[in-house]
């Protein structure tokens, strides 16, 4: 027995005084109205119902469980209609999860952005330089750069990413600018993102993956603090091009070595499922792919 359903038809019942009545209005047979009402009558263990060939009336059960149906049947449609609400307009609270410096520089705009288009909605941004469990952390959505391990969420990519050597203008002139990876043992090279303190960077010649093994002079986790050395002369380093985009620009930092570049990163916007997709997070994806410039692919 649907226990809703049941409780729909008494109430129905209740409300038209009859069974056949409320088998008309709702598209019922009155053999099954009798039976969702029996089997109701039967789970309660008490007689709701006093059948007449006249009419219908209720106990006094029947009128006190008439009471807290009609209150229950409001609070599943006050939900039904807040969830439907929520998926056809952005309201709520929005999580979303996203690299440390990404998130800052790119991401962030676009959540400012957001939240004034959608006063109805509440955004928290997790910065963090972490894969986290979507579900279990309560994250709406990621933005996550790389491939994707197989997983059960869906992903849109809204972007790619280069990953690129750079160096001073300064250092360049001093100790010449490198035409080739295996050049790089010439160098002095600056590791971001590695605690070991050799390690390989990768590149591509004729359609293959070439490793060049470095032996790097100064290490860090923080892609800031391996820029900031490169900036001052210390030597090359291999970044995200995102990270080094400012510095470019303004002419502190020179990428070399671009035709043996990997290819590109694919950047994405990932999210539990795209079932019933809720409009906050739907309206996000939009936002950025309408007004983001998360192409660092060129």
């Amino acid at each position: 027995m649907d226990r809703i359903e049941a409780m729909q038809t008494f109430v129905t019942v209740a409300d038209l005084q009859g069974f056949a009545p409320a088998a008309r209005k709702l598209g019922l047979s009155p053999p099954a109205v009798t039976r969702l009402i029996a089997a109701l009558e039967e789970r309660l263990g008490t007689r709701l119902l006093q059948r007449t060939t006249r009419k219908v009336a209720l106990t006094d059960a029947g009128a006190r469980y008439l009471e807290r149906a009609r209150r229950i049947l409001a609070d599943i449609e006050e939900a039904e209609l807040a969830a439907e609400s929520e998926r056809t307009r952005p309201t709520g609270r929005l999580v979303i999860s996203a690299p440390v410096g990404f998130g800052r520089l790119h991401v962030s705009p676009v959540m400012a952005a957001y939240l004034k288009r959608y006063p109805e909605v509440s955004g928290e941004l997790r910065l963090e330089d972490r894969m986290v469990n979507l579900v279990e952390d309560g994250v709406d959505l990621a933005v996550r750069i790389g491939q994707l391990p197989d997983s059960s969420l869906v992903a849109r990519q809204v972007g790619d990413m280069r990953r690129i050597v750079v160096a001073s203008p300064a250092y360049l002139k001093a100790h010449g600018e490198p035409k080739t990876p295996e050049a790089l043992a010439q160098h002095e090279i600056i590791q971001f993102g590695a605690s070991a303190l050799t390690a390989d960077w990768r590149f591509a010649r004729d359609g293959e993956e070439l490793r060049i093994h470095v032996a790097p002079r100064f290490t860090s986790n923080v892609s800031d603090a391996a820029i900031q050395y490169a900036m001052t002369g210390g030597g090359l380093t291999r970044v995200l091009a995102y990270q080094a985009a400012d510095a470019i620009k303004r002419g502190w930092l020179k990428a070399v070595l671009q035709r043996f570049e990997l290819p590109a990163l694919p950047v994405h916007i990932v999210y539990p499922t795209s079932r019933l997709l809720s409009a906050k997070v739907r309206a996000f994806i939009d936002l950025v792919v309408e007004t983001a410039d998360w192409k660092f692919g060129q």
